[in-house]
């Protein structure tokens, strides 16, 4: 037992992952819950819920608490963080302190509903950041001097982009064009061209295993089996990268394009900063292969792939956890920034 204790909190649509101060990512568990309809009661948190996705008959429902990164389900996102918060990782204490990482341009109702959320579960104190200076910390960049880094964080529900200058968010947008919505790009793809059914777990693995944001010099392809559409009946088919690259181009466009008007909306100076500096990518999404050679191809400057991509925001609210006093200006702030509604 301790009498405090201050954790971080990366709370993604896929992925919650906790951070406790003095030791590190203790905790990372899949943002989803089994719920039992008859008897009203969770069945199954994380990992063991997972399981269950798409595979759950009538009665149980499999799903996710956070949509497009904001809570979409406040009473199911109450029973995972709590599930989570009891795990045995974590010290019981009299006091709980946490820093969670929230998207960029959140309206003041669904910040509101994070903290809340988290006090419902007994935290003391809540403090919030956003992704992308999150992101920004746990990529190691120097955010505290007077010139721009462009950072795109894409994750499972939203993607989010932001131009850093001395600690604070000069431009930023979020788009729900991310992991989430590639996969659903997938099964539209393949119950129209290949008239068959299939899951959002499938689709996930056929992005991993052949996915691709520009032609590779391999050729990739993946066995996957699903329902019929015409006859209803198991069938297995085989999926190209090609099939799947040609799906993806509309969605990869979109972010191209966003990409574009945010740093046209830049101050000419950080522009150039941009030039100099490139853009870093972190988040789940970065990892398709060749996204960061399409930003290359179509903004005209360097792009870095972050070091382990996944975890630099759940990092960004850990090294905020480990010294609070020199981070304090980055919590809680929320004004300042041009915000860009899509």
């Amino acid at each position: 037992m301790v009498l405090k204790k201050i954790i971080g909190i990366d709370l993604g649509t896929d992925m919650t992952r906790v951070y406790l101060k003095g030791t590190g990512i203790i905790l990372a568990e899949p943002s989803i819950v089994a719920f039992n309809n008859r008897t009203n009661r969770v069945v199954a948190v994380g990992s063991e819920a997972k399981r269950m996705l798409s595979r759950t008959p009538t009665h149980v429902t499999a799903l996710r608490p956070m949509i497009n990164g904001v809570i979409g389900d406040f009473d199911m996102a109450k029973e995972m963080v709590q599930h989570i918060l009891k795990s045995e990782k974590l010290p019981w204490s009299w006091f709980t302190e946490t820093i969670v990482s929230v998207p960029t341009n959140l309206t003041e109702v669904e910040r509101k509903s994070v903290e809340d959320l988290l006090k419902e579960v007994g935290v003391s104190r809540v403090h919030l950041v956003e992704q992308p200076i999150a992101a920004a910390l746990g990529s190691h960049l120097d955010i505290n001097q007077p010139t721009a880094h462009l950072i795109v964080d894409i994750g499972a529900g939203t993607s989010g982009m932001a131009i850093i200058s001395m600690n604070g968010i000069v431009v930023s947008k979020r788009l729900k064009i991310a992991g989430d919505y590639l996969n659903q790009e997938i099964l539209k793809g393949i119950k129209e061209e290949m008239k068959l059914h299939i899951g959002e777990p499938t689709a996930e693995e056929i992005k991993i295993a052949v996915g691709a944001a520009i032609p590779q010099s391999e050729r990739l392809e993946i066995v996957i089996r699903g329902r019929d559409a015409v006859t209803g009946l198991p069938r297995e088919t085989v999926i190209k990268d090609t099939q799947v690259r040609y799906w993806l181009t509309r969605p990869l466009k979109l972010v191209v394009e966003d990409l574009k008007e945010l740093i046209d909306v830049t101050p000419p100076e950080l522009a150039g900063d941009i030039y100099k500096n490139g853009i870093y990518l972190s988040g789940g999404g970065s990892l398709l292969r060749g996204v960061d050679q399409l930003f290359k191809k179509e903004i005209g400057v360097e792009v870095h792939l972050v070091d382990e991509p996944i975890l630099c925001v759940s990092r960004g609210t850990g090294i905020i956890a480990e010294n609070m006093e020199a981070y304090d200006n980055l919590l809680d702030n929320f004004s300042g920034s041009k915000i860009i509604n899509l």
